[in-house]
């Protein structure tokens, strides 16, 4: 498991500006519409807090849990300014802490977690993935919902098969190319990022690895079941329909 980013978390919000955040807080809203409302959430693999933040400031009680205390520091610059980039005041709260997923966990159990961004498919060990479960199903009340999205096999061979993939704006540019390991369906990333640095007006070059498994979708099922959640759906591509071969992201909303 490789999540401590280091000085991708400087430059993580830019490359990331296009992600659908907005869809990802669609999609936990309406599963909530259908599970039950939270109050109190924990959003696990919280990063940079790109969804944590526009649900405290939407009037949830967030706990905003990562790896990396980097991303972290990010997260709270960006919740201590949100002051002034909303005309509204903040009615939620955030608590940010840096625990790691697998064992992960909280004096009090909360209504719901969320994990996306594909946050589970970094879990690259069965192990791992049953800890974190059992640490989620934990962690929440009965009747509590745990909400994440996973890449599932097809598009991880996807990826291998299109890259590399490259971005090259005024400020960051990267190159980025993929190897994967078939027989297990991991997937490394190998990114070489250049920033502009606004003193010296030179750009600084960096590294980094990550590396991400997908998982068969049944297994999966079956090992929210047996982390002790009682009922299992399966979803796909930010809507609340059934998964099929073509899906690009699968979502999972287990409850307790």
């Amino acid at each position: 498991m490789n999540r401590s980013y280091g000085q991708f978390a400087a430059v993580y919000d830019q490359l990331m500006e296009d992600m659908p955040y907005a869809d990802w807080l669609g999609f936990a809203r309406e599963s909530w519409s259908k599970y039950g409302m939270p109050s109190t959430v924990v959003d696990l693999g919280c990063g940079t807090g790109s969804l944590s933040i526009p649900l405290a400031r939407s009037g949830f009680h967030v706990y905003g849990i990562d790896l990396s205390s980097d991303m972290l520091s990010v997260a709270r610059g960006k919740w201590d300014e949100a002051p002034q980039l909303v005309t509204r005041p903040r009615t939620g709260t955030i608590r940010w802490l840096q625990q790691d997923m697998r064992e992960w966990e909280l004096q009090e159990p909360v209504d719901a977690v969320i994990s996306f961004c594909d946050c589970i498919n970094y879990l690259t060990e069965e192990s791992d993935i049953e800890a974190a479960f059992r640490a989620t199903c934990t962690g929440l009340r009965s009747g509590g919902t745990f909400l994440f999205d996973m890449h599932p096999p097809g598009q991880l061979i996807r990826y291998a098969k299109e890259q590399p993939f490259v971005l090259d704006e005024r400020d960051v540019a990267y190159i980025w190319t993929c190897e994967l390991e078939e027989e297990r369906c991991e997937i490394e990333h190998h990114l070489t990022i250049f920033t502009l640095n606004g003193d010296d007006s030179r750009f600084y070059r960096f590294e980094e690895t990550h590396v991400q498994r997908a998982y068969d979708p049944d297994w999966i099922e079956a090992a929210l079941l047996r982390a002790g959640f009682q009922t299992v759906d399966r979803y796909a591509d930010f809507e609340l329909k059934p998964a099929n071969r073509d899906s690009e992201r699968l979502f999972f909303a287990a409850v307790k």
